[in-house]
C-alpha cells in the first residue's frame, strides 16, 4: 500500500492506494473540486460566510453537492467541504481503475475498499482517544466517515463533543451532519439524533469524555493502538 502526504493551500491530505496512478488521480479530483468550490466563492463570497443553510444559483457539482448536504443537516455549505473534496479525490480514483483508495482529508474520510480496514478513532483528551477503531468491512461503493470536535483542531464548533464520527455513502452528508451532532449534542441530549430518520445516515458514534453515544447501523468498534503520527491535521476545513 501507498501512503501520500498531499498539501494545497488549506487541504491537507493522507492519500491511500494500491498504485502511484491512483494517488495521481486522487490529487486531480481533490483539485478541480477545490477549483469548483473557489469559483464559487470568488462569484458568491457568502457561501464561504454564512453558517446557515444557503442555495446558490447554478452551482457546479462539488458546491451544489455541500449546499444540498449542508441544507438537510441545518448548517452552512463550508461545513461539508472536506468531506465533498475527499469524495471528489476517490470518485477520480474509481475512474482510474482503483478497488482499493482512500482520502483522509483532515479527519474527513472516503473510501472504497476490497479489504479489510481499520480506521481509529482520536478523540483529544477523552480517555477513550486512540485506544478504539472501527473495523470496516470491505465496501464496493463510497463510504463517507467524517469526524467533528469541539475539543480538537480549528473547524467551528459550538458544541462539547471530543469526536462525532457520522458514516454515510454521501461524504459531503457525513461531514455536514457530523458538524450539526457535534455542535448539539451532549451526554445527556441526544435529541438532535432524531433527525438522521429519512437521511443518508446510516449511523453515528459520538465520544463526550469517558461517555460513547451510538446510533444506527456502526461497524464493530475494536481496541486498538491509534499512532497519531498518521493523523491528517488541518489548518482550515478546506
Amino acid at each position: 500500500m501507498i501512503r501520500e502526504h498531499f498539501e494545497f493551500r488549506q487541504t491537507i491530505a493522507t492519500i491511500l492506494a494500491d498504485e502511484p496512478r491512483h494517488i495521481e488521480a486522487a490529487k486531480s479530483g481533490m483539485m478541480a473540486a477545490r477549483q469548483e468550490v473557489e469559483r464559487q466563492i470568488a462569484r458568491d463570497p457568502y457561501f464561504a460566510a454564512t453558517l446557515e443553510p444557503y442555495t446558490p444559483e447554478t452551482p457546479e457539482r462539488t458546491p451544489d453537492r455541500m449546499a444540498r448536504a449542508a441544507a438537510e443537516a441545518g448548517v452552512g455549505p463550508m461545513a461539508a467541504v472536506a468531506g465533498a473534496i475527499a469524495r471528489a479525490g476517490v470518485e477520480a480514483m474509481v475512474e482510474a481503475g482503483a478497488a482499493f483508495g482512500l482520502v483522509d482529508n483532515g479527519g474527513d474520510i472516503a473510501l472504497v475498499s476490497d479489504r479489510e480496514v481499520r480506521i481509529g478513532v482520536y478523540a483529544g483528551t477523552s480517555p477513550l482517544s486512540r485506544h478504539i477503531a472501527f473495523l470496516l468491512p470491505p465496501q464496493k461503493e463510497i463510504l463517507g466517515i467524517c469526524t467533528s470536535s469541539a475539543t480538537v483542531g480549528p473547524s467551528i464548533s459550538f458544541g462539547t463533543a471530543d469526536a462525532v464520527t457520522v458514516f454515510s455513502p454521501d461524504v459531503a452528508a457525513a461531514d455536514a451532519w457530523a458538524t450539526a451532532i457535534c455542535n448539539w449534542i451532549t451526554a445527556d441530549d441526544t435529541s438532535v439524533l432524531d433527525a438522521l430518520s429519512g437521511t443518508s445516515v446510516r449511523g453515528v458514534l459520538a465520544v463526550i469524555g469517558d461517555a460513547v453515544i451510538r446510533w444506527g447501523d456502526l461497524p464493530p468498534v475494536v481496541r486498538a493502538r491509534v499512532d497519531e503520527r498518521l493523523i491528517t491535521a488541518g489548518r482550515s476545513p478546506v
